[in-house]
């Protein structure tokens, strides 16, 4: 009599660590190789990675929510004309193409005398659409709460809504719309077990030609990783503290131990 399949599997010894983490860890073993169960999980989760790298960007979907919150939305698009161009062209991805160049240029124009805003938030695709569709409407429900209640006035440009959008392209847009300071939710590179993860990327004083040391990350926002109640939260003190010392980047440190409540003084 032939026995299930289940029963050939070697459990690992040290299996109860799976609770703690989404790793692929203890699997166990069959003979030599890999149980069929974590060969074909795996294969489903590189799967999701793909389709999520690959999946299209709506930014229709993400307008009506984001107005129900009393925010402008602005399309965008980057100069990566498609796709393919995008994954082979990170440099395209941080530059907005003609028509987006001069839709901003118009916005300003029809509002110049409007002084500087303290806030322009981008949402882009990055490398996860989903990602970008699923977390940042949530994110920034809870954001516009703290914003709101805070004793000092936030000021907030349009939202702009970018296809094919990297990191970068947000010191254009912040630039273009003059915002004191600009935030990027973007995203992020899928993970095998986190295709729906979103990135938050803020920058002081946003300009064509800033690096990576000059901005601040949230990473991991997702339901499975950072809540977008606490990502919110952490957001919202950093940006008070980059408003008060005028700087982003290396210079501005998270000392939150509590979820982004509260930062130390310098």
């Amino acid at each position: 009599m032939n026995k299930p399949p289940s029963s050939h599997v070697i459990p690992a010894a040290w299996s109860g660590l799976q609770r703690f983490t989404d790793a692929r860890i203890a699997l166990g073993r069959t003979g030599s190789s890999q149980p069929t169960a974590a060969h074909l999980a795996f294969q489903l989760a590189h799967a999701e990675a793909r389709d999520a790298v690959h999946l299209a960007f709506d930014p229709g979907s993400l307008e009506e929510p984001l107005q129900a919150l009393g925010l402008q939305t602005l399309r965008l698009h980057s100069a990566a004309p498609d796709r393919t161009t995008y994954l082979q062209r990170p440099d395209l991805g941080r530059r907005l193409d003609a028509a987006s160049l001069e839709s901003l240029q118009g916005w300003r124009q029809t509002h110049t005398a409007e002084a500087p805003c303290d806030l322009a938030f981008v949402i882009a695709d990055g490398l996860s659409a989903r990602a970008a569709m699923q977390q940042a409407v949530p994110l920034l429900q809870h954001l516009v709460q703290r914003l709101q209640a805070d004793p000092q006035r936030w000021t907030l440009a349009p939202v702009a809504l970018v296809e094919q959008g990297r990191v970068a392209i947000g010191d254009e847009i912040g630039a273009l719309l003059q915002a004191r300071t600009v935030v990027v939710l973007i995203g992020e590179r899928p993970g095998l077990s986190s295709p729906d993860s979103l990135g938050i990327y803020f920058t002081w004083g946003p300009r064509v030609g800033l690096s990576d040391a000059d901005r601040n990350c949230i990473s991991n926002v997702r339901d499975a990783g950072l809540q977008h109640s606490q990502a919110a939260a952490r957001l919202h003190a950093l940006l008070s503290r980059a408003r008060l010392l005028q700087l982003s980047g290396v210079a501005l440190k998270d000392e939150s131990d509590d979820g982004g409540k509260t930062l130390s003084a310098p």
